[in-house]
């Protein structure tokens, strides 16, 4: 039995989409971060630096298997099933290399962007500044890479796109406005994006929401 924990965050929606990709069985235990659910003893013991996505394995080789960190998720679910993450090689190493790209800019640029141009009740003008330009290089660096091949890690759609696509969603929403023009011109990525948003498991993966009164 897999336990998912998460909530309907970018970061959050990733692991479900993988999941839905690999027609695996799983359970969604929702934490709230509205009410800092994510603090409380309990989700502490599954993820020690209280972010979701959170995964819990009860059939993991040895007995239940506990992982925090979407990157970390997503390897382990890849590698164990054999898909979307080839097992070594070149291939593998693109992958990785895209996935870390993600966790390590592309997802705390954005998120930045969205607490100080969006969500901050005082703005910081050169916070907002700041952010707003590199997210901008970061998506020109998306945009070079996805014009030269279909997907980030190469031929081969990986959890690279998996990782990115529930940001680039938010990116070209919530954040449209802050953005302004860095969304402009980007052909390669609207490709992209209209290819993994067409993927059925996808789909389910991003609509995922909570019971009413969670």
């Amino acid at each position: 039995m897999l336990v998912l924990h998460t909530w309907t965050t970018p970061n959050g929606r990733k692991v479900p989409i993988l999941l839905e990709e690999l027609g695996l069985s799983y359970e969604i235990h929702f934490v709230n971060i509205g009410k800092d659910e994510q603090f409380e003893a309990e989700f502490l013991g599954i993820s020690p630096n209280s972010k979701v996505p959170a995964l819990v394995d009860h059939g993991a080789e040895g007995g239940p298997l506990s992982i925090f960190e979407s990157g970390a998720i997503l390897t382990y679910l890849a590698d164990r099933h054999r898909r979307f993450l080839a097992p070594s090689g070149h291939a593998r190493w693109k992958a990785q290399e895209w996935l870390t790209w993600q966790v390590a800019g592309l997802g705390p640029m954005l998120g930045q962007l969205g607490f100080f141009a969006v969500r901050a009740k005082e703005k910081a003008p050169l916070a907002i500044d700041r952010f707003t330009e590199e997210s901008g290089r970061l998506l020109g660096v998306m945009e070079r890479r996805l014009a030269q091949c279909p997907y980030l890690a190469g031929e081969d759609y990986t959890i690279a796109d998996i990782a990115c696509y529930p940001w680039m969603v938010g990116a070209t929403t919530i954040l449209k406005e802050a953005l302004g023009g860095h969304l402009d011109g980007k052909p390669a990525i609207d490709r992209w994006m209209r290819e993994i948003a067409a993927r059925p498991a996808v789909q389910r993966g991003m609509a995922i929401k909570p019971p009413v009164g969670i």
